[in-house]
C-alpha cells in the first residue's frame, strides 16, 4: 500500500488529533466525572502525549523514506510503551482481591521522596488504589482501552509511516 505525501501527512496528523481526542477525555473523566487518576494512569497520558508528539512532528514535516520510518518506529516505541503500562495496569485489576497490593502514596510524592527510578519500581508494583474499576465501557475498563487506543495507533504509525511515498 502507497500513500501520497499528503495522504502520509493527514493520517498523522490524524493519529495527533485522535490524542487530543483521548487526552481531552481523559482530563474530562478527572475533572467533571470526578475519577481521580492513579499513577499508572498518569504514565498512560505520558505515553499517549508521546505517541501523539510523534505524529504531530510526522505531520507537520512529512518526511520521505528514511525520516517517516523513523517517526513510525518512535510511534511504535510511545505507542509500545503505553501499551505495556496499560497492560501491566489490567493485570492489576485483574488480580484476586487478597492479591491486590496495599495502596500507596501519590506519584508526586514518591517523584519527591524516592527519586524518578525507584518511584516508577514501586508504581509498578502497583497499588490498591490502581486495581479499582470506577469506570467501564463495554465491559472493558479505562486501561483495557487505553491498551487497544495504544495498539491502534502503533499500527497507524507504521501504516501511515513505513510504506514507500508514491510519485
Amino acid at each position: 500500500m502507497r500513500f501520497t505525501s499528503a495522504q502520509r501527512r493527514w493520517l498523522n496528523l490524524a493519529g495527533a488529533g485522535s490524542v487530543v481526542g483521548l487526552i481531552a477525555y481523559a482530563l474530562f473523566a478527572q475533572y467533571v466525572l470526578d475519577l481521580d487518576a492513579c499513577p499508572l494512569c498518569i504514565l498512560q497520558r505520558v505515553a499517549f502525549i508521546a505517541a501523539g508528539l510523534v505524529f504531530l512532528a510526522a505531520g507537520l514535516h512529512s518526511p520521505l523514506s528514511v525520516g517517516a520510518r523513523v517517526y513510525a518506529a518512535l510511534g511504535v516505541v510511545a505507542a509500545g510503551t503505553g501499551a505495556g503500562i496499560a497492560a501491566r495496569h489490567v493485570y492489576i485489576q485483574n488480580l484476586p482481591a487478597d492479591q491486590v497490593p496495599s495502596c500507596g502514596p501519590g506519584l508526586d510524592y514518591l517523584l519527591d521522596a524516592f527519586g524518578p527510578f525507584e518511584a516508577l519500581k514501586k508504581v509498578f508494583t502497583g497499588s490498591g488504589e490502581c486495581a479499582d474499576i470506577n469506570w467501564s465501557f463495554l465491559g472493558l475498563s479505562m486501561p483495557a482501552w487505553a491498551l487497544v487506543w495504544f495498539i491502534l495507533l502503533g499500527g497507524l504509525a507504521v501504516l501511515a509511516n513505513w510504506p514507500r511515498v508514491s510519485r
